[in-house]
């Protein structure tokens, strides 16, 4: 990786950052939580969505019941990307990548350890004032039969009187009566599910079969600003005048929508969620996050790299920009997805470009905005050491979607002086210019603007919307039947991949290695590392071995075991993924495979994994003989097989 030629004073902007985040985990772990890595930003076993966008997102089988190696007390700090924030990165909250700390109870605590316990490390370990905080409830929904949250106001109560702080509880109900009422002198606020509901479909009428949620206690930290009346004529704690910042949330998850209806879940379950720049902001006594730790450090490198000002207001809303994307496409990039035109690629290749088009209104020398990588990673190597293996990917990937999206820019420049010969440019040419030029539409408002020719950008955004809508439904086409339902096609296909990925090691060799996989009821999918297309003679060799090993019947057994001793055996570990103390290995055969029977050595595929599969492959047989479909390439160096039982 090249050093970047605009250096910034070691100093130690990452420090309140770092110590929160440890701070965070330490506290819970005294009180009984295992620690657990981050997840990769790409879902693992989970096609229907394309990122983690919350710390909860890969522990849905165990909040549903299925019981955790690590144990029923969790924490961790969960690297995050939400792509629907992208166009709400510039201003002082937004980011679209960001860190979320998390502690989960499943089935061992609730309401009364959770709340205090959030409640003591926000006063006592960070040492926020408790008279900035404010809190808000469930108010309850009549619909679904579920009533208000009555026991986090009890609770709440007793933690602010204790605290000294008055305590009254104020029932606003809609975010609407917020504005209208206001605050009433009010510290605990109950909200209706808009607000204080949380699965990961939102509010409860929207939750599919099968989905948890439950009522949520959220924190508030109050910087004191005036109100603006502009958002409303009063102010609340989920007023967006910028007063009140969101900085912790305490899910309840308890119930699980069945037969459209709400049913308690056997265990009662707690997934906390908590912005770490959020909360160093309430530190600073700042909203600003751009202020704090690595964020901070991004921004006065690209001072120096632009020869501007943050505090410009002219500018500022650049720099916010390119901080969030380029720190985004970094952890992206090191997690192994690669700018690309579908997919988590899309957002890639979106996020390097929008960088671009910032870093040029600041005035920054073309081809050298790659060089802040080195910043990101310096900033966080300390606690994702896998951004430092990654760092000459993440800097060639930069310099050439840089390289490319200029020459990108020179196509779409000669495209927009034609439709410059009118008086306005249409809704459909803009959308054009974006979606087959990738021409943002930032900048042919601009130069339409310096030619005095207008753009129907109303009309642009119905040809958006419309896109929009069918790039939905076709996700939602393409990933129905996914892996996370655990049908019985799918389980078979999942297990069917096991197959694969061992019988392309035999016949390729052992360099061969996931890089990634999308399972559906109608098809599997492997990407793996191999740097030319296969034969036919190898096709046909794989498939013969998947099939052989389908008719053996042989048993797939689900052993838990230390991650040494799985890594000695020999398992398969998904790229980019960091893995538990404990974890959990699926092996094919032999029969009486355990880790004290040196037979488990000579299991035919054995692999990380946290299922569904089959209990024999030979119930695979029951949906036919295994069969590739399509073998080609993916990206460089990797190839990609869809696959079938049929």
């Amino acid at each position: 990786m090249r050093v970047c030629p605009f250096p910034v004073a070691q100093t130690c902007y990452n420090n309140r950052v770092d110590a929160i985040r440890a701070a965070y985990i330490r506290f819970f772990k005294e009180r009984g939580h295992a620690l657990l890595p981050s997840a990769p930003i790409k879902p693992l076993n989970d096609p229907t969505t394309l990122f983690t966008g919350s710390g909860m997102q890969p522990l849905v089988p165990y909040l549903l019941g299925t019981p955790h190696p690590s144990g029923d007390r969790l924490v961790d700090s969960q690297k995050c990307f939400r792509a629907e924030d992208i166009e709400e990165v510039g201003d002082n909250r937004h980011t679209t990548f960001f860190e979320m700390l998390g502690n989960w109870s499943l089935g061992s605590y609730f309401k009364q350890e959770q709340l205090p316990w959030f409640f003591e490390f926000l006063t006592k370990e960070v040492g926020l004032d408790p008279k900035r905080l404010y809190v808000t409830v469930f108010d309850g929904d009549q619909s679904i039969g579920i009533p208000r949250d009555e026991e986090s106001i009890v609770i709440w109560k007793s933690l602010f009187a204790q605290a000294g702080v008055d305590n009254a509880f104020v029932p606003l109900g809609s975010e609407k009566q917020g504005y209208e009422k206001g605050m009433q002198g009010g510290r605990i606020f109950s909200y209706e599910a808009k607000k204080n509901w949380w699965s990961r479909a939102g509010v409860p009428q929207n939750m599919p079969e099968g989905e948890p949620g439950g009522p949520d206690s959220e924190v508030f930290y109050d910087f004191g600003t005036p109100h603006d009346p502009a958002w409303g004529q009063e102010c609340h704690p989920n007023c967006d005048c910028g007063r009140f910042m969101e900085i912790g949330n305490s899910v309840f998850m308890e119930y699980v929508k069945r037969g459209g209806a709400f049913e308690k879940l056997a265990q009662q379950n707690v997934d906390f969620g908590g912005g770490l720049e959020r909360i160093a902001a309430a530190k600073n006594n700042d909203s600003d996050v751009f202020k704090t730790g690595p964020l901070r450090r991004i921004v006065e490198t690209l001072e120096r790299m632009s020869g501007k000002e943050y505090d410009n207001p002219g500018y500022r809303s650049a720099f916010r920009i390119i901080a969030d994307h380029l720190r985004g496409a970094v952890f992206m990039i090191g997690d192994g997805l690669l700018p690309g035109n579908v997919e988590q690629g899309y957002f890639v290749r979106r996020l390097i470009r929008r960088s671009v088009r910032y870093a040029d209104i600041l005035g920054i020398q073309p081809g050298t905005l790659h060089a802040l990588s080195e910043v990101v990673v310096e900033a966080y190597e300390h606690a994702y050491p896998e951004l430092r293996g990654a760092c000459a990917t993440i800097d060639t990937a930069l310099c050439e979607e840089e390289d490319r999206f200029r020459s990108t820019l020179e196509r779409g420049l000669k495209e927009l002086e034609k439709m410059l010969e009118q008086k306005t440019i249409s809704g459909h040419d803009a959308f054009v210019l974006f979606t087959t030029y990738g021409f943002p539409v930032e900048l042919t408002r601009e130069i339409a603007h310096e030619r005095g020719v207008s753009v129907d950008f109303e009309a642009y955004a119905v040809e958006m919307v419309q896109h929009r809508e069918q790039s939905r439904a076709g996700a939602e086409k393409r990933f129905k039947g996914g892996l996370a339902d655990s049908s019985a096609q799918t389980t078979r296909l999942h297990t069917a991949h096991h197959l694969l990925l061992r019988a392309l090691q035999e016949v390729l060799g052992a360099h061969v290695k996931q890089r990634g996989s999308n399972i559906t009821g109608e098809r599997l999918r492997i990407d793996f590392s191999h740097p030319e297309k296969m034969t036919d003679e190898q096709k046909k060799r794989v498939e013969m071995i998947v099939n052989e090993k389908i008719q053996a019947g042989l048993p797939i057994i689900r052993t838990e075991m230390q991650k040494t001793h799985a890594e000695k055996l020999g398992a398969e570990m998904e790229f980019g993924q960091k893995y538990p103390d404990t974890v959990t290995v699926y092996s094919v055969g032999p029969k009486d495979a355990t880790f004290s029977n040196p037979q488990f050595e000579r299991a035919f595929s054995l692999e990380f994994c946290g299922g569904p599969h089959v209990e024999n492959t030979a119930e695979l047989a029951e949906s036919g003989v295994f069969k590739i479909l399509k073998e080609e390439a993916s990206s460089a160096g990797v190839r990609r097989i869809k696959a079938v039982l049929e």
